[in-house]
């Protein structure tokens, strides 16, 4: 099997849980350090996945990397090439197919409460749950993409998560682990400390209080997802 490429947009951002997931069931995978100045591949052959992570960044921003991961995207939804976006990948998905990524309803900082948007694709998905406890770090958030399926929504910011075909693309970051949570509490002391805005703004001691628990819970649930995503890599 050719490695899936996981495309990161800042050092800060790494794969976490997912390259932990990839590893456990015995898929190479390889970093894209777009952050570093690696290139964006012209084509997807030589992948058999695309998976993209967070980043500080927004995508309406003016960054070298943005057009053309834009046209790679848009090459793997045509040949229903999987894709998987967290949080700023999704949105970078979302944009590619021509949809606006936007000031989200609400900042959501923190651990947060996502139903399931009841579907036959959220099924296939999610594999009968009803809701799970997420990561969230964002200040935008995306629209739906055309013929895409919403699977997660909350009340702070209904846009939580799509799937187009074998490709799906999430506002929040299942990928977490302690060594993010605690790396982004640190360096992202300034959000923290910007207020709490709506309600959906943690403190660093809330975020960290009951770690173990709620990275066991939100790893199973990532474990679910990207079970069915792995489902469609090329082999």
């Amino acid at each position: 099997m050719q490695p899936v490429s996981i495309f990161r947009f800042s050092p800060t951002e790494g794969p976490a849980h997912f390259a932990t997931f990839l590893d456990r069931h015995r898929i190479p995978w390889r970093i894209v350090a777009l952050d570093a100045g690696e290139k964006v591949p012209s084509t997807i052959d030589g992948m058999s996945g695309i998976g993209m992570m967070g980043g500080p960044m927004s995508v309406n921003d003016d960054l070298p990397w943005v057009t053309p991961m834009e046209s790679l995207l848009r090459q793997a939804i045509a040949a229903d090439f999987p894709v998987i976006g967290h949080c700023l990948g999704g949105q970078l998905l979302a944009k590619s197919l021509g949809v606006p990524v936007t000031r989200s309803p609400n900042v959501e900082i923190g651990w947060h409460e996502v139903e399931v948007d009841p579907s036959p694709v959220a099924d296939d998905w999610l594999d009968g749950m009803k809701s799970f406890r997420t990561f969230e770090w964002h200040n935008e958030s995306f629209a739906l993409p055309p013929g895409a399926t919403r699977i997660l929504t909350n009340r702070a910011c209904p846009n939580q998560a799509y799937v187009l075909g074998n490709s799906i693309g999430m506002q929040c970051h299942i990928e977490m682990t302690r060594e993010l949570v605690d790396l982004w509490v640190t360096d992202g002391v300034g959000d923290l400390n910007a207020g709490d805005r709506g309600g959906y703004v943690q403190s660093a001691e809330r975020i960290t209080g009951n770690l173990d628990a709620d990275l066991a819970g939100l790893n199973r649930a990532a474990d679910t997802i990207y079970t069915r995503w792995i489902a469609g890599l090329r082999r």
